[in-house]
């Protein structure tokens, strides 16, 4: 039998590169997604996940992404960690960088969950995580460019998880709020864990994949123990 397939679209160094190592310990065949492939060549070869070239805002993209993804055995978890931001004072900012933000930030948290939606519901069962931030709760001085993608992408994951959570499908938001500690940057002693660790972070997005239905999550904040509200 195939190993389930993870989808992880938004690929990078940090929390994607911990949730690839993360659920292939776990046993998943991890699909990776994001437009500069070549940035995952390490990854890949240390996890033996798949990388596929896609852009998050165009719909035939993401739609081969989960047709290359069916190759690799049935789907039963997506993650959309793509974000689309640009930051500055109202006045000046350019209006063609904040629809690509909206593009890629909401947009594509909509065409990546469609298409992990029709896959899971086929399958009757499976999750649907998204990655927001302090941004997806409140809007800041000069961040109008990242603060309406993420409030669009916690509308989305709201509504999907209204409709699907009664059909056994998990949906549900992740709000990262804080740093996440950079890849390869020596931590301060001085300052320990100060910022939040991507391998915790991706250990509650497995936890939460696992959650009995009878009690599942929908929103987790998740901060450092030094961050004030």
């Amino acid at each position: 039998m195939a190993a389930n397939v993870a989808v992880i679209a938004g690929a990078g160094a940090g929390l994607s590169a911990s949730l690839a190592r993360l659920l292939g310990k776990e046993g998943f065949r991890v699909v990776l997604a994001a437009r500069n492939v070549d940035k995952l060549a390490a990854l890949v070869q240390e996890t033996g996940a798949q990388a596929v070239e896609t852009d998050v805002s165009d719909a035939a993209s993401v739609a081969r992404l989960f047709e290359t993804a069916d190759k690799a055995g049935p789907l039963e978890i997506a993650v959309f960690n793509a974000s689309g931001r640009t930051r500055g004072p109202i006045v000046e900012l350019d209006p063609e960088a904040v629809k690509q933000a909206l593009l890629v930030g909401a947009y594509g948290g909509f065409l990546v969950g469609q298409q992990a939606a029709r896959r899971l519901l086929a399958r009757g069962s499976g999750s649907i995580l998204f990655t927001g931030a302090t941004a997806s709760l409140k809007g800041f001085s000069g961040s109008a460019g990242f603060a309406m993608p993420k409030f669009g992408l916690r509308g989305l994951a709201q509504s999907m998880a209204r409709e699907l959570g009664p059909k056994n499908i998990h949906v549900a938001h992740f709000i990262i709020d804080g740093q996440i500690e950079p890849p390869g940057q020596a931590a301060e002693p001085d300052r320990p864990d100060r910022r939040l660790s991507p391998d915790a972070i991706a250990e509650t997005y497995l936890a939460v994949h696992r959650q009995h239905r009878s009690a599942w999550s929908f929103e987790v904040e998740l901060r450092p123990w030094v961050e004030t509200f």
